[in-house]
């Protein structure tokens, strides 16, 4: 027999302040020396956060529906381990249950299993003797169910509070007045949780103040000590489950202020089978924790985040790489939403191929799921009892296998590594789904290999960067390594370039001016010099784009050059980020654009795919309102340019050229962009006077000639037939690739061949840090015959490793 003071802080309905009250009551016999242990019935997340910032200990959830009757005494006791006394919030009214179950998982249901008194919290603000009734009605419905004492709550008077006072029969242990300090914030799907309420602390200290002046303190510990004693034994994780191994893999669990719905006893179960589970936070951690072997994504308010989740693109495509490589993972609601490609248009990590979006209509249910399919955590046909809340809707696809049926309805994603779902449980009542989470993390290959891995590719894991988008291949073209990831022209400038270069160094002396600059640029393109404007390179371009509007949807189409993307994030807009994708070549499909897109980014040939889209598809983007941004840096590399759009002007295009690797002079930044008048007139007024340098306009006038065009032509043919000699290669020994248009190729070599090269002597650009591609994919810039064999004779080395 175990003896436990206890009691439950009950209402006759929601909204009656019980939650307010039962943590005011947490907080005040924490603060006068009691240790008390917090409990809250029902599924809730957000209550139990408030419990632990009351009491300073785990809040903990007692809900038969998920755990089942008999392990609700064995859960409190657990959880109550070397407290003086439980508190226990109730759920809705006191005898609301799940519907259609008369009253099962109710307050009352809880309170009748662990034989705890109730104390009663009533709102008393619209009614005086006509409480009594309610009250009365609420002793004496359920002779299981001891109402031992009342709070009043809300009371607008002494007066008022007497004349309630006087209808009842109850011990009424305290009164407490109205103060909308003390209401806790609400959002679109309930209470907003402690930790993301920084003023939480301070509220807590007024509210225990408040309820140690107002309710009688001893009066309730008395009505706690009448409790009965327990004869069940406490739960015991140990008991549930076992270490596969007796290692201690990682597992990586999300948390922070997005994510902050997850039972305390899930990460006890993971811990008794062998596990360390470490904590990360979505919104500000870089990467996966070292030595990740598993990942739980636990609930939250992802789409609440959803901007600063957006912006954290390291561990967007760390995470992503991981599920991926088959990093066993488990995500419910926000986990699941977290994993989409986006939430409202905002990029996500993109391990599932699916789009979520908030709705009006809110999904409230206390199924029994049945699994579809034998999974990570599954066996096909069996059945877990949980609960969903959200008001965000995805489905798989026709071809995705489902984690669950649920009325007849397929829900969630399922995988032998995977499991996604709007789905929570409780796996305190389904210890064998932590069993099979964690035996499948004991035999996975951690996430971040060790430096004493044998395999020269296995140790070979790039690590992720702080900044992927401003990632550059100039960071990899280190001495002594062959340079084949700056895809700047392999061959010398030619003559004419230099000789203009070297006497431009004779007019450094006046301030620069690109007048001449763009009337040779724009006699070049058939165009009115009104209509282009003379940039420090693209990189400069794509600034003062981003600046030029109050863009409501700016669209940047991936994978490519991630210079736009990173200038709007940094002129402060939300970048809607659309992926072309590896099965369909990564072509652009312009349904795939958003209709209220008002900016859209895309590159022509795309950096890094080298894909040359139709230019038919690309104006057929033009809407009135809308700007289309075209980078045809890599045009000039086109034999013919068939589908430029440099040449005619269009409403709402504009087309960026490059100067930088064409002809081999990236030190000059030296670039242009070409559109109407106006907004042409606009951009320059946001341009920084002398912006273009003296040398970069000459650049820009000699490279404007006919003599240039001819030697662009040549070096065109050039470049496809050193390309050609490379995929030709690539092809022979079986290494996947794109069909590219420019002077690079994507190819698919395997996660960790890009260090490995490294280390012979070999530099390629590194394509994970691309939206849309991962670590299995590098960009080679194509080079002369005898460059190409030495990235060939590399991968013949590593081939075995590879395979």
């Amino acid at each position: 027999m175990t003896s436990l003071p206890r009691f439950v802080v009950a209402a006759p309905a929601t909204g009656q302040g019980k939650t307010t009250v039962a943590t005011g009551l947490m907080a005040a016999l924490t603060r006068a020396g009691r240790v008390v242990s917090g409990h809250k019935v029902g599924p809730d997340y957000i209550d139990p956060g408030f419990h632990a910032l009351a009491s300073g200990r785990p809040g903990r959830n007692l809900d038969p529906h998920l755990v089942g009757e008999d392990r609700i005494v064995p859960l409190l006791l657990h959880g109550a381990a070397g407290a003086d006394v439980a508190v226990v919030e109730g759920v809705m009214g006191l005898y609301d249950g799940r519907v259609g179950g008369e009253g099962f998982s109710s307050t009352a249901h809880v309170a009748a299993l662990t034989g705890s008194p109730v104390v009663l919290v009533v709102d008393i603000s619209r009614s005086s003797r006509s409480i009594g009734a309610v009250v009365h009605g609420m002793a004496t419905f359920d002779p299981r169910v001891e109402v031992a004492g009342v709070i009043l709550n809300k009371a607008g008077s002494p007066r008022h509070a007497q004349e309630v006072a006087s209808s009842i029969g109850l011990p009424v242990l305290g009164t407490i007045g109205r103060d909308d300090a003390f209401a806790a914030p609400s959002r679109h799907l309930g209470l907003v949780p402690a930790a993301e309420r920084e003023e939480a602390t301070h509220t807590l200290d007024r509210l225990a103040d408040h309820v140690a002046q107002t309710v009688d303190l001893d009066a309730v510990l008395r009505i706690a000590r009448t409790a009965a004693d327990l004869s069940a034994d406490p739960w015991d994780p140990v008991a549930e489950v076992h270490p596969p191994s007796d290692a201690r893999p990682i597992v990586a669990m999300a948390g922070g202020r997005a994510f902050t719905f997850r039972y305390t006893e899930t990460e006890e179960l993971l811990r008794a089978a062998g596990c360390d589970v470490v904590s990360f936070d979505p919104l500000t951690d870089k990467a996966l924790p070292a030595g990740t072997s598993g990942l739980y994504l636990g609930g939250g308010f992802p789409e609440v985040h959803a901007v600063a989740l957006a912006a954290n693109t390291a561990l967007r495509e760390d995470l992503r790489v991981a599920v991926a490589d088959g990093i066993p993972t488990v995500a419910e609601c926000a986990g699941l939403l977290y994993l989409c490609s986006t939430v409202d248009e905002a990029p996500m990590v993109g391990a599932l191929v699916a789009e979520a979006r908030m709705t009006a209509r809110l999904t409230l249910r206390y199924p029994t799921a049945t699994a579809a399919t034998d999974s990570l955590l599954t066996r096909a046909s069996e059945q877990v009892s949980g609960h969903e809340f959200h008001r965000t809707h995805t489905r798989p696809e026709a071809g995705d296998t489902p984690a669950w049926t649920i009325d007849g309805e397929r829900v969630g994603f399922a995988t032998p590594t995977l499991h996604a779902s709007y789905l929570h449980t409780h796996w305190a009542g389904h210890p064998h789904l932590a069993q099979r989470f964690a035996d499948a993390v004991h035999a996975a290959t951690p996430h971040i290999q060790t430096a004493s891995s044998t395999s020269v590719v296995g140790q070979a894991r790039s690590a992720p960067l702080a900044d992927p988008l401003r990632h550059h291949g100039d960071a990899e073209a280190e001495e002594g390594l062959l340079d084949l990831a700056v895809n700047v022209y392999g061959g010398p400038r030619p003559s004419w370039l230099d000789g203009a270069l070297r006497a431009s160094l004779d007019e450094i002396g006046r301030y620069p001016t690109s007048v001449r600059a763009e009337q040779a640029i724009a006699a070049r393109h058939g165009r009115d010099a009104t209509e282009v404007l003379a940039t420090a390179g693209a990189a400069e371009a794509f600034t003062l784009l981003a600046r030029l509007r109050a863009w409501r949807a700016p669209v940047v189409v991936h994978p490519q050059f991630t210079e736009p993307h990173a200038a709007l994030e940094l002129a402060g807009h939300h970048v809607v980020e659309v992926r072309c994708r590896a099965e369909d070549g990564f072509t652009l499909r312009g349904e795939d654009i958003p209709e209220r897109a008002d900016l859209v980014v895309l590159g022509n040939p795309t950096n890094p795919t080298g894909v040359l889209h139709p230019a038919a598809t690309i104006r057929g983007l033009l809407r009135p309102g809308r700007v289309v941004v075209v980078d045809e840096a890599f045009m000039d590399t086109v034999p013919g340019e068939p589908e430029s759009l440099a040449g005619g002007a269009h409403l709402g295009l504009v087309v960026l050229r490059s100067l930088t690797k064409h002809w081999a002079i990236p030190g000059i930044r030296a670039g242009y962009l070409l559109a109407d008048p106006e907004v042409v007139a606009d951009l320059r007024r946001h341009q920084v006077p002398w912006s273009v340098s003296t040398t970069a306009a000459a650049a820009m006038v000699a490279c404007s000639s006919d003599v240039a065009s001819e030697e662009s032509r040549r070096r065109a043919a050039q470049l496809v037939a050193w390309r050609c000699g490379l995929e030709e290669a690539l092809r022979a020994r079986g290494i996947p690739f794109v069909e590219s248009s420019a002077s690079f190729v994507l190819a698919e070599v395997g996660a960790g061949v890009h260090v490995a090269l490294r280390r012979l002597g070999v530099a390629v650009r590194r394509a994970d840090t691309f939206p849309g591609l991962g670590p299995s994919w590098v960009r080679i810039a194509v080079r002369p015959e005898p460059q190409t064999r030495q990235l060939l004779d590399a991968l013949d080395a590593l081939a075995p490793q590879r395979s």
